[in-house]
């Protein structure tokens, strides 16, 4: 009596057990769906660049003016924005530190980095803007830096450009060379901060 209970139990647990879908497989083609699609995402040209905000501090001094230091110095602060290789800022400063009332500016920058090799890297910058008070109030600018990063946060860079002054009846140009010192804000252990890293080192 008690086979009789035994075998028709056994026969329900063995059809019961046939009709679940074996996990092992299942579980293993999801996981490997989910890391191609990760893998695929982090590969992207795109998500290789870093985008990070900066402010960068400009030493510039005219060398085809007449006069002493202070009329040579033209000091300036850019804060923007970098997407990759190319930097878009807003930058303000003084044509001259001698007539300080009428030489304040403020210029729209676009940079793009030219050429990298590891920590090094040349920077081209066309700038168009605006002299406030002055008979030659439209600005424009060319230059081109040569920087070095000395880590993903901070960047020195000899700079060298040309600017030109035009006004209603009169223009002029002046040629300018210094020093820049740039803050890039990236966030400890972020994403951003990783692929910098990524983009100093690859080459070296």
């Amino acid at each position: 009596m008690k086979q009789l209970f035994t075998l028709p139990f056994l026969l329900l647990t063995f059809a019961a057990l046939g009709q679940q879908p074996p996990k092992g497989p299942i579980v293993a083609k999801a996981a490997l769906a989910r890391r191609d699609t990760t893998i695929e995402a982090d590969t992207s040209k795109e998500n290789k660049e870093p985008r990070y905000y900066y402010l960068s501090i400009n030493l510039n001094v005219f060398v085809n003016t007449r006069g002493g230091f202070s009329k040579r110095f033209a000091p300036a602060v850019e804060f923007g924005r970098t997407y990759g290789i190319f930097d878009i800022g807003l930058a303000g400063g003084q044509t001259s530190t001698l007539h300080s009332d009428t030489a304040h500016y403020v210029e729209f920058r676009p940079t793009i980095n030219v050429f990298s090799k590891g920590r090094f890297a040349e920077a081209l910058c066309l700038g168009a803007g605006y002299v406030f008070g002055a008979r030659q109030a439209l600005m424009t600018e060319i230059c081109n830096s040569i920087n070095f990063n000395i880590s993903e946060n901070l960047a020195v860079a000899v700079t060298q450009g040309y600017v030109f002054y035009d006004g209603t009846n009169d223009n002029r140009s002046a040629q300018y060379m210094g020093l820049a010192f740039t803050y890039n804000f990236l966030k400890p252990h972020s994403v951003n901060k990783q692929r910098k890293k990524q983009t100093l080192v690859s080459d070296n």
